[in-house]
This record gives C-alpha cells, sequence and structure tokens, in this order.
C-alpha cells in the first residue's frame, strides 16, 4: 500500500540513515576476521571446538535478533524511529566495549547476547527507509542501504585483519568507538521520520515473533515473499558462521588474507548496490532482480564450495556479488504490501524471519563443518556447507517459479 511522497527533508534524512549504516556496519566489520581466531586461542586452537562455540554465539545473536527485532519494531511505530535507532547504537558501542575486556569465552558469549539486542534497530532504519521513500523509489533506496554495507565492509575488515594482526582485541576499541561516534553523530542530525499522526498504539500480541509473523499473512503475496526471506538468510549465515574457520582450514588463510577478501566483497557489494540495483529493478522489475539474485547466489555459493584452490574461490566473487538484487528486490515488493503504519511491523516482522534462521544456521553449518573436518572421517569435504547453501539459494528461487506458476500475480 502507498505511503505519501516524501517532502524534500525526508529525502534529506536517507543521507543520514546511510552514514549510520555505514559506522554500524564497519563496526561490525572490524571484528569479523578475529571474532573466530579469538575463541580459538581461548579453546587451545583447536579447530572443531572453535566451530561448535562460533555456532553458539552465532546462535545466541539470532536470538536475540529473534526476540527483540518485533518489539523494537513496534516501538518505533508507536514512539518514533530516532528513539530507538539512537539507544541501540550506543548500547551497541557499550557491548563492544564489554567484549574487549571479556576475559574468557562466557564474558565473550554474554557481549554477543547483548550485541544481538542492540543491532535489532537494524529492522527500525528500514522502517526509517518506507517513511521517507515513495514505493516506486524504496527498491533503489534498499540499494542504497546495501552500498553503505558494502562500504562498511570494505573498510571495516580491511582495518579489523590488520589491527588483529597486532592484538585480537584491538578491532574490539575500535568498533567502539567508531559506534559511540556513530551515536553522536546521529544525536545531531537524525531528524524523526515517523508524525504523529501515523503512529499505531503498541500491542504486546504483535510485538513478539509470533505475532509479527502473523503479518506475512494479511496479504496476498507476503506468505510467499517471507518464504524466500527464510531460505535466502539460512543460506546466508554460512559465511558468518564458518567463512573464517574454512577458508583457514582449506586455503591456509590468515586474518589479513581474510580481511582483504572481505573487503572486496564490499567493493563489489558496492558496485552492485549503487550502480546496479536501481538501473536493474527499473528495466527487469523487482521480481526479475530478485530472481537473478538468488541464481548468481546459488552459482557463487557452487563455486566456493568446490573450488580447490584460493584463486578459484577467488573467481566466484563476481558472481555472489550480485546476491545485491535480493535484499532490495523483496523488500521493496514486501512494502508495498503493508500499510504506512505497520512498515515498522514489517521490518519487524522480517527480522523474526532472520531470527529464526539465525538459530538455525549457524547450528547447522558449524555442526556440519566440524563433522567434516575431524579426524577419522573417510571423506573430507569442508566445502559441504557451502554447497548446503548453493542448495537453499536454489529452493528459494523454484519457490517464486512454483508460486508464479500458480498465482501469477502473487509476486506482483
Amino acid at each position: 500500500m502507498d505511503a505519501p511522497t516524501p517532502t524534500a527533508p525526508r529525502k534529506a534524512a536517507l543521507g543520514f540513515i546511510f552514514v549510520t549504516a555505514l559506522l554500524d556496519v564497519m563496526s561490525l566489520g572490524l571484528v569479523i576476521p578475529v571474532l573466530p581466531n579469538l575463541v580459538k586461542q581461548f579453546v587451545g586452537g583447536d579447530a572443531a571446538e572453535a566451530s561448535r562455540w562460533t555456532g553458539l554465539f552465532g546462535t545466541s545473536w539470532a536470538l536475540m535478533q529473534l526476540l527483540f527485532s518485533p518489539l523494537l519494531g513496534m516501538v518505533s511505530d508507536r514512539f518514533g524511529r530516532r528513539p530507538v535507532i539512537l539507544i541501540s547504537v550506543f548500547g551497541l558501542g557499550l557491548d563492544y566495549v564489554l567484549m574487549a575486556l571479556a576475559p574468557n569465552l562466557r564474558w565473550l558469549w554474554l557481549g554477543r547476547i547483548l550485541s544481538g539486542i542492540t543491532a535489532a534497530s537494524f529492522s527500525t532504519a528500514g522502517a526509517y527507509i518506507s517513511d521517507v521513500t515513495p514505493p516506486e523509489k524504496r527498491a533503489q533506496s534498499y540499494g542504497l542501504m546495501g552500498a553503505a554495507w558494502g562500504i562498511g565492509f570494505v573498510l571495516g575488515p580491511a582495518i579489523g585483519g590488520a589491527l588483529g594482526d597486532l592484538s585480537p582485541r584491538l578491532p574490539f576499541w575500535c568498533a567502539a568507538a567508531f559506534a559511540l561516534v556513530n551515536g553522536l553523530w546521529g544525536l545531531f542530525v537524525l531528524p524523526e521520520s515517523l508524525p504523529a499522526d501515523r503512529r499505531s498504539p503498541f500491542q504486546w500480541r504483535r510485538a513478539n515473533p509470533l505475532g509479527a509473523l502473523r503479518l506475512l499473512r494479511s496479504a496476498p503475496g507476503l506468505p510467499v515473499l517471507g518464504a524466500v526471506v527464510f531460505l535466502f538468510q539460512l543460506a546466508h549465515n554460512v559465511l558468518p558462521s564458518v567463512f573464517v574457520l574454512y577458508t583457514g582450514f582449506r586455503y591456509h588463510w590468515s586474518t589479513r588474507d581474510v580481511g582483504v577478501m572481505l573487503a572486496a566483497t564490499g567493493v563489489a557489494n558496492v558496485v552492485v548496490q549503487a550502480a546496479l540495483v536501481g538501473p536493474v529493478v527499473k528495466r527487469l522489475g523487482e521480481r526479475s532482480a530478485l530472481r537473478l539474485g538468488l541464481l548468481a547466489g546459488a552459482a557463487g555459493f557452487t563455486v566456493y564450495g568446490l573450488a580447490p584452490t584460493a584463486t578459484i574461490y577467488w573467481a566466484g566473487l563476481p558472481l555472489f556479488a550480485l546476491t545485491g538484487f535480493i535484499q532490495p528486490g523483496v523488500m521493496g515488493l514486501m512494502s508495498r504490501h503493508v500499510k504506512p503504519t505497520e512498515q515498522g511491523q514489517l521490518q519487524g516482522a522480517n527480522a523474526a524471519v532472520m531470527g529464526v534462521t539465525g538459530l538455525l544456521g549457524p547450528g547447522l553449518f558449524t555442526s556440519v563443518f566440524a563433522w567434516s573436518v575431524e579426524g577419522g572421517r573417510a571423506v573430507h569435504n569442508p566445502g559441504t556447507t557451502v554447497l548446503i547453501a548453493a542448495a537453499l539459494m536454489l529452493a528459494a528461487f523454484a519457490v517464486t517459479l512454483a508460486v508464479e506458476k500458480e498465482a501469477p500475480r502473487a509476486l506482483a
């Protein structure tokens, strides 16, 4: 359902959200290259045990996302986007301080739990975009947000990898500084996007995962798109779950090597999100862009999972970069099916789906990876985890085809 066209000041507010997302993701990217290795230090260098702990961290983070994203989405629909975003950003900065000081795995685990709570504000940022952007331009705006993620992952992992060579805790301190500076920036320049006359009353029955997920059954097409989001996000969990461990085991990559690869992935993502999403969506439509992204993701994951050398692994990057079409396509389609007063609930529902996949994915992928690299196996295939992700991408693509065959307008 269409939202009113935003005024010029509201359009300018997208710039503030872009900067906020950029600094947030840069902070997250800083710790990605070092967190699994820090876990390995705590468990005496055992790759299989580190994989299991990493899976526990990922599951805990996702559980917090599942529980708190719908709550924050509903709170933002009632009280506005600005306070939710700013409180979460400051909380994230303090959480990085806690992880930098963590003396053991349990304290590090607590840090990941708190990080899952504070990072749940990303759904509110998505609602902010819906507030200030007309429906026909939302896919492009979500693409710019994706570009912010890409730039953040260019700078964050590269810096984190370099700092991690000096100390595995130094990137956490740097991430804390970025997050806190980000909060201060937003405190002064981030305006409220949701006027009082478009706010909705707070309802506990919708401020929980089950209540939020019910929204995905409220209009034709939403259940299908929700299924696509589920399969895509489940597949994507393979990267934060086992990427560092997988590339270290199979290609003997150092922290710096991991940082370079993540930075290159970010560059490719920026190119796709900033330069290609707008023209491709305009020419092909959101539905076709979504399908193109899913097929490219399946192909990219297949190359990653089968690559016998690091050089061939790198060759899969251009293919995988086209997954940047998925999120703008699916979010642009979904935002058309709900009222302006329900955009926060929609983002919360999507975050709940991501939370469910986050609960399933880390345990699935890290367990399979641990099984595939432990001694005594007749066949060692560490790429099995990544090939499972490729199959999930293909399944998501098949869902879109099957539904169109049964109901051609379900995804329109």
